[in-house]
């Protein structure tokens, strides 16, 4: 920029007078309304897979757009045919190889044995009660589907049990029974019924789907566990801005604090650390009086005691 070293007396201004004497200005970040709808289900393995990515993606964008999980149904019932013959899946001890594959190449761990002994009859019940908490607190309601995909991948626990639901909601200091009872109600499948319309209305057809819409109701849909390079070019251009300023990540303690319970995968992608790398950060930032490790499937992981 070239100096000016005129001073107008008239103005009294040195360098380039503005048109008006006084002018409004903003520095705020614009503030556009983004819904981003996540349409999943809880025994729908590839949302478990995308749990490290799409928790750093909202811990660091989330101040862009408005978050919303939408439940879509993906086991109604065994009906003593084919559910999903396209992809060889004919009968419940079929999902155990599929899902352990899922595990194995993503390193969220997941037993799938229960498929053998003790299979999960439909997805829509953990499905309802979602919803029926959704109705009276949304963040309990992100919770309670966290801790039913640790039950069924992990821990392998069938969470399509009554007496699974209910001790699950207890521990989010709800009333289980009651939130179930109501859950098996026909009102509790009318909630459901209007996500899987939502999710029909949005286009959806597969798992996980994720969807950002703007204020000029046009966005993108992004199907799959994709990577969180993928999430963040969609949220630009649905913006229709070039950069993003993301948040900085929260401490592990800080985290942890929050999540209860967090594997090894869902840290390394949080901070870009290498797995070997665990065990440092661990004994680093968190205080074995508070915090502890332990192992399942192969996997590290790590919860407050």
């Amino acid at each position: 920029m070239k100096n000016n070293m005129i001073c107008d007396v008239e103005t009294g201004v040195c360098g380039v007078a503005g048109e008006d004497e006084m002018e409004v200005i903003d520095f705020n970040k614009p503030k556009k309304t983004i819904d981003l709808y996540y349409v999943t289900d809880p025994i729908c393995s590839h949302c478990w897979a995308l749990e490290p990515v799409l928790r750093r993606f909202v811990e660091q964008y989330g101040e862009y757009f408005t978050f919303r999980t939408v439940m879509g149904g993906l086991l109604e019932k065994w009906s003593g045919g084919p559910v999903d013959p396209a992809n060889g899946i004919n009968q419940p001890s079929d999902v155990a190889g599929h899902w352990r594959e899922v595990g194995e190449q993503t390193r969220m761990p997941i037993d799938g044995t229960l498929w053998f002994d003790n299979p999960v009859h439909s997805s829509y019940p953990p499905s309802r009660v979602f919803k029926v908490i959704q109705k009276q607190n949304d963040a309990l309601a992100s919770v309670f589907l966290r801790r039913a995909r640790e039950a069924v991948f992990a821990f392998n626990q069938n969470i399509a049990d009554d007496s699974v639901l209910i001790e699950m909601v207890n521990t989010l200091g709800l009333d289980g029974e009651a939130i179930v009872r109501e859950a098996n109600l026909p009102s509790g499948q009318q909630l459901l019924n209007e996500d899987f319309s939502l999710a029909a209305s949005l286009g959806v057809r597969g798992f996980p789907t994720i969807i950002m819409v703007n204020e000029e109701n046009k966005g993108v849909k992004i199907v799959g566990a994709r990577p969180m390079v993928n999430y963040v070019a969609g949220l630009k251009q649905v913006l229709n801005i070039e950069e993003l300023q993301p948040k900085q990540q929260p401490s592990l303690s800080i985290l942890l604090e929050k999540e209860k319970l967090l594997f090894s995968k869902e840290i390394e992608v949080m901070y870009d650390i290498e797995q070997t790398d665990i065990n440092a950060l661990f004994e680093k930032e968190l205080s074995p009086s508070c915090y502890e490790g332990k192992e399942i499937l192969g996997e590290r992981y790590f919860v407050k005691k």
